[in-house]
């Protein structure tokens, strides 16, 4: 009997106890809603950094470490031979700021040096300047340039940037152009140096601004010593050049426009701008024989001075070299072009051209063409199809 009744409360007991201590129950998912939210947070907070990166060391750091850091410093930074330092598609509002000289090493091949690209980006100097980029162009310069001798790296590679800025940069000794603009959108560029100097006997194509294929690109208090266009628009719309100050290469550009896939110009401002010590002033560049169009192009507030060879030039006729091709043709047309304010007396050297024009016959038009002064060269006595308006001397 005795044990009978311990069998019964020993289950009483049992049942008892599995009543009290129920079986947690499992948490509940976070909704996908809540699981997306944090993941922002958490990655925010992870970007909200400042990184510095410097040494020989730096460069691959920086690249490696891009999309973690909203603010990067390149504090004197030794990129090695043959690398790009490499800052493309960049997390949106990321500020990218050079300290102290940035060098790269010498190596045959094409680069770019740096490269760059996202939305709301920014690439400056330190604030208290000094920020340099030195291409170290003397060990690659032969008189050569883009078209033979060793082979030169590009430097500045801007591609596919929107709604941003580079400014206050220095750019010391590129090996061949330097900045080339492409694919952009809204994007400014202030306050920039490049100085090729040095490369005055053996420098070549050494480009400060090449622009394709942009919408929306202000350059503005920019100072260029080189050896070839100090810019070129070879495409885009919506493109001011301001303020600027030229020396030693080739004027302020457009084109050559024509064999390309984007081979339209329209809507370019070169305003208040200096161009001294170099080859040509203006030049309008159209490729003999292709297509494209040259249109609201205008060019006001430009002075001349110790130009070598043309003051200002407007070739339909362009075949690599100037007036190297055969008859200009009307392909590339060149409209709603606007030359004024230009200050030119005694500017060009006396065996090279005051002005040069050679249109094809139906290629020019809708021209303005006032207070233009530009004198001390020969008069061109092969200019074609001129437009009324424009004086060819």
């Amino acid at each position: 009997m005795l044990q009978i009744i311990a069998q019964v409360l020993g289950t009483l007991l049992l049942a008892a106890t599995c009543v009290a201590s129920p079986a947690p129950r499992p948490t509940a998912a976070p909704a996908p809603r809540e699981i997306e939210q944090a993941f922002q947070e958490r990655a925010i907070e992870k970007r909200a950094a400042t990184c510095t990166f410097s040494g020989s060391l730096g460069y691959s750091s920086a690249s490696k470490s891009k999309a973690s850091c909203s603010t990067i410093i390149l504090d004197a930074l030794t990129v090695p031979a043959g690398k790009t330092l490499d800052l493309t598609d960049l997390p949106d509002e990321t500020t990218v700021i050079f300290q102290g000289e940035t060098s790269f090493a010498y190596s045959e091949w094409e680069g770019p040096l740096f490269a760059v690209s996202g939305t709301n980006i920014k690439v400056a100097g330190e604030s208290s300047g000094g920020s340099i980029l030195n291409g170290n162009g003397a060990s690659y310069w032969d008189g050569e340039g883009g078209s033979g001798g060793v082979t030169k790296p590009k430097f500045f590679q801007a591609h596919d940037l929107t709604d941003s800025l580079i400014e206050t940069l220095t750019i010391l000794n590129p090996p061949v152009q330097v900045f080339s603009i492409n694919g952009a959108s809204n994007l400014e560029l202030a306050y920039i140096t490049i100085d090729a100097s040095a490369g005055d006997s053996l420098g070549k194509n050494t480009d400060g601004f090449d622009i394709g294929s942009s919408d929306t690109v202000t350059i503005e208090y920019a100072t260029v010593y080189n050896q070839d266009d100090c810019v070129a628009i070879n495409s885009g719309t919506n493109i001011i050049f301001k303020n600027g100050y030229c020396s030693g290469g080739h004027g302020l550009s457009i084109g050559s426009v024509g064999g390309r896939d984007d081979n339209t110009v329209d809507g370019v401002s070169f305003t208040t701008s200096t161009v001294t010590d170099s080859v040509n002033g203006i030049r309008i560049k159209a490729i003999e024989g292709d297509t494209g169009t040259i249109t609201n192009v205008e060019y006001d507030d430009i002075t001349l001075s110790s130009i070598s060879k043309y003051g200002i030039l407007i070739e339909q006729n362009y075949d690599g070299g100037d007036l190297d091709g055969g008859t200009a043709t009307s392909g590339v047309p060149i409209t709603d072009l606007t030359i004024k304010n230009i200050v030119g007396t005694g500017a060009v050297s006396s065996s090279g051209y005051d002005v040069v024009i050679t249109c094809g016959s139906s290629g020019c038009s809708d021209w303005t063409w006032s207070d233009v002064a530009v004198t001390g060269g020969k008069k061109y006595g092969s200019c074609t199809n001129v437009p009324s308006v424009a004086a060819c001397s």
